[in-house]
């Protein structure tokens, strides 16, 4: 699938981002030869974007993912994959941009050879490594070798590795984005996170005290109820004994009768009651202390 033809060699190499054919049109130089670079289709775009932004999900801050960015491979050939993995600081003794470390092409309608023979040259110019995302046989291939779907890319320039199957595979893609921005503890999902805690604490807290509430009412229902029981008891205790003591035709003082109206210790006043059974002075009905 790889061409056979040999590719010129510049002794050196003209710098990567000298043009020779202008950014934001639609062609690319190979070999001195100026060629059209149709526009994508529906499937070649979706993936294309997906994957880019799986790839940013996943690579070191230090580097940033571009596509369709123009590199001269040669003094000839000036060529733009789909997606570039470049460093963001600049050649420090030149100023300009460097070379890229990754590159991936996106193949659907472009053969195959097309793509190979472009990695070719990417990789000739100084591209650690070139990927290719084919579309329509849902796998991944680096130096025309088909990749394991199950396994990761593992690189210097990524944080998190680049799973393979969601690459190849745009309905999973979104999954595997969350995963690896996860991994990396984005600011804002970390920021996230802890907004979920704090509310999911402050909730809880509430629960707790809208529980401790009604556990109050609840009990405090219940001891006005056992009071009220204990209340009316004494009440009727009290009556019961008047009424005996009225009966039996004893007669109280004021300050003996306000002193059985006063008392609140139910067995106290049920011995009271047992003593004026058997006809006892209202001393020795109110006897103990």
């Amino acid at each position: 699938m790889v061409p056979s033809k040999p590719l010129p060699i510049d002794v050196e190499p003209p710098p990567e981002d000298e043009r020779l054919v202008a950014p934001e049109t639609p062609y690319e130089m190979v070999d001195g030869e100026l060629v059209y670079v149709p526009p994508s289709d529906y499937d070649h775009g979706e993936r294309q974007s997906k994957a880019a932004g799986l790839i940013d999900a996943c690579v070191r801050p230090e580097f940033s993912v571009v596509t369709e960015v123009l590199t001269r491979t040669s003094r000839t050939t000036d060529i733009a994959p789909d997606i570039s993995v470049y460093p963001r600081a600049r050649d420090p003794a030149t100023g300009r941009r460097r070379i890229a470390e990754l590159a991936f092409e996106v193949v659907s309608t472009q053969s195959l050879a097309s793509a190979a023979d472009k990695a070719r040259r990417l990789s000739a110019r100084g591209v650690r490594r070139v990927f290719a995302i084919d579309v329509e046989r849902s796998r991944a291939l680096e130096a025309w070798r088909r990749l394991d779907i199950a396994a990761c890319i593992e690189d210097p320039v990524l944080a998190v590795g680049l799973a393979i199957e969601p690459l190849v595979k745009a309905a999973i893609m979104d999954d595997a984005v969350a995963r690896a921005l996860i991994a990396k503890n984005n600011p804002v999902i970390a920021a996230e996170k802890a907004d979920s805690r704090r509310k999911g604490r402050a909730e809880g807290r509430q629960e707790g005290r809208a529980e401790g509430r009604q556990e109050g009412r609840a009990e405090g229902r219940q001891e006005g109820r056992a009071e009220g029981r204990e209340q009316g008891l004494v009440e009727a205790m009290q009556r019961s004994l008047l009424q005996l003591l009225a009966a039996r035709g004893t007669s109280l003082e004021a300050a003996d009768r306000a002193r059985i109206l006063e008392e609140r210790d139910v067995q106290r006043l049920e011995r009271w009651f047992a003593r004026a059974v058997h006809g006892a002075s209202v001393a020795d009905v109110l006897a103990d202390p």
